[in-house]
């Protein structure tokens, strides 16, 4: 095992030996697309799912368990992430294509898969070139942008439960509907495959360089976690932001951009506080100007500084 641990009692003593990385008190804020945010009491760096699922079969019942993988469309908060923080990364990252199909670990990127796509001939996953993140994020909140979901490719998954049972799950399983899965949280996917079909490299090339074009036009490179909000039903999220006079508004140091109003920024020194009551007054404005309660894309997890209280809703629960 290896692991970096500090002097007194730490959740780190509790947990199993593994082939991995366990690392106390890790800072997170490094390694999310928003560059804010508290550290993870312990970060487990599994080797691979089976090192993943012994360690889950030995970890305490009490133990909270939180799942990232590049942390692109994620908010940490100021206090961190108590208990372990899991991050799949290198061993998770393999891509196998299967005559039509494609085969991905959890923690391969999205574009990484359509790149592989493409150099196979295989039509249908361009979409993934405009995801940001990983496969398992994919996943878990049925990804989707520039005409494609998740839901549309998915043939099945490998996964652990939280008592490191291995489980193989099938797309009708998922309950997929509009950026969101109904596979229990507690469920950890290891990989996915994926369904492709035999295509024209040429546009299949062409597509993806489209997208890429489309994304730096009208999207922002800076430190953002991606879309901030879902669109709600018939609607968009950044023209009702929009309309309710939000492009541009500052908080701290977090600001919603002004070339996408559906992205929020963190413009150099922005708290997860910040960025997060800024995202409430953006729902408390949108509510206020059109009636429509925006639902938050971006995950939020952790918890507050102590002694500072959590941010308030902007609109009625």
């Amino acid at each position: 095992m290896m692991a970096q641990r500090r002097s007194g009692p730490h959740l780190i003593d509790r947990l199993p030996a593994v082939r991995g990385r366990l690392t106390a008190d890790a800072p997170l804020a490094p390694v999310t697309w928003l560059r804010a945010g508290g550290p993870a009491e312990v970060l487990f760096r599994p080797a691979d799912a089976d090192d993943l699922a012994a360690f889950l079969a030995g970890t305490p019942d009490d133990v909270p368990l939180t799942v990232i993988g590049v942390a692109s469309n994620l908010l940490v908060r100021d206090g961190g992430i108590p208990g372990v923080v899991i991050r799949l990364l290198r061993g998770f990252t393999d891509i196998v294509i299967d005559r039509t199909r494609v085969v991905a670990g959890a923690g391969a990127l999205d574009l990484n898969v359509a790149l592989t796509a493409r150099d196979h001939a295989l039509a249908g996953l361009e979409f993934l070139s405009g995801v940001p993140g990983t496969i398992g994020g994919a996943l878990r909140m049925n990804a989707g942008a520039y005409g494609g979901e998740m839901k549309d490719v998915v043939v099945s998954a490998q996964a652990v439960d939280r008592r490191g049972r291995r489980l193989e799950l099938l797309a009708a399983d998922f309950g997929f509907s509009y950026r969101h899965s109904a596979v229990p949280d507690d469920v950890i996917f290891t990989a996915a495959t994926l369904q492709g079909r035999p295509g024209d490299p040429q546009a299949i090339a062409a597509r993806i360089v489209e997208i890429d074009r489309a994304r730096g036009e009208s999207q922002p490179r800076s430190r953002t976690g991606g879309s901030t909000f879902t669109n709600p039903p018939g609607d968009s999220a950044w023209r009702l932001i929009d309309a309710a006079g939000c492009r541009g508004l500052r908080l701290g140091g977090a600001q919603v951009s002004d070339k996408h109003c559906n992205f929020l920024i963190n413009t150099g020194d922005a708290t997860a506080r910040d960025i997060e009551a800024l995202g409430e007054e953006v729902r408390r404005r949108v509510y206020e100007s059109s009636g429509v309660a925006l639902r938050w894309e971006i995950m939020r997890v952790g918890q507050p500084r102590p002694g500072e209280p959590a941010v308030k809703p902007g609109v009625p629960s």
